[in-house]
């Protein structure tokens, strides 16, 4: 383990992110509330201003719910305010391209990549951990939308309770991403992403059906929080736009 943090750390040196290697800079503003604004207006009130540092939180949803857009708005929103985020990627599936148009600033953006092949799931999670564990992240998330659920059921459920308290006090907003819901911390939210059921929610392009494509869905975030009340219901209809 002590062998991996070095590494990592050297890695976080070389790409000159090293300042995550401490928690004692001026970072974030002292004004801050202990909220980071997830880059959507409509969501954060719900939140009670946005996700809560120093808790694991969730972001779930089926393909095309809009999970990615939203981690993509909250990493712009982070990176934009100074901060340093991170991304594990299980299956390899993050598109630096789609995130530098989101907005994201690919210089303050800590990738680590994994093929998605069975026994890598587990290097995975060690990953989460070391990056944790240095400290300094303004935004932290473990990509685990595609990881069959029969997979995601054989970590323990002490795993997450390890994250949860690796990150515990912390000012960094630690997010998991799922297909469904795996755990978040008491003081966290879950934010359910669905997909509108009806049609009109599907935004077409073309005019026949040679030339007809997908240019957005209208989707429909619902806050599970123990902060929150009455949130799980109804919820906020937002756009996300498909590529």
């Amino acid at each position: 383990m002590a062998m991996a943090r070095a590494e990592l750390e050297a890695l976080l040196r070389t790409r000159k992110l090293d300042v995550t290697l401490t928690s004692s800079a001026a970072w974030p503003p002292a004004d801050d509330d202990r909220v980071a604004a997830t880059g959507w207006p409509d969501l954060d009130d719900p939140l009670g201003g946005g996700m809560r540092r120093g808790h694991l939180s969730e972001i779930v949803g089926e393909r095309s719910a809009g999970c990615t857009t939203l981690w993509l708005a909250m990493a712009a929103a982070a990176t934009a305010r100074g901060e340093v985020v991170a991304f594990i990627d299980t299956h390899d599936r993050f598109d630096p391209m789609s995130a530098e148009a989101a907005g994201v600033d690919l210089s303050r953006l800590l990738w680590v990549r994994e093929s998605g092949q069975a026994d890598r799931a587990g290097r995975a999670v060690k990953a989460m951990n070391l990056v944790l564990q240095a400290g300094g992240f303004g935004l932290v998330a473990f990509d685990l939308s595609d990881v069959r659920g029969p997979a995601l059921r054989q970590f323990p459920h002490t795993t997450w309770m390890r994250i949860a308290r690796i990150v515990e006090g912390s000012l960094t907003v630690a997010v998991l991403i799922g297909a469904e819901h795996i755990a978040r911390s008491p003081g966290g939210a879950t934010i359910a992403l669905e997909r509108g059921s009806a049609r009109a929610s599907a935004e077409w392009a073309g005019n026949n059906a040679r030339n007809r494509r997908l240019q957005g869905l209208t989707i429909r975030p619902r806050v599970i929080s123990m902060r929150t009340v009455g949130a799980a219901a109804g919820g906020t209809r937002l756009r996300t736009t498909a590529g």
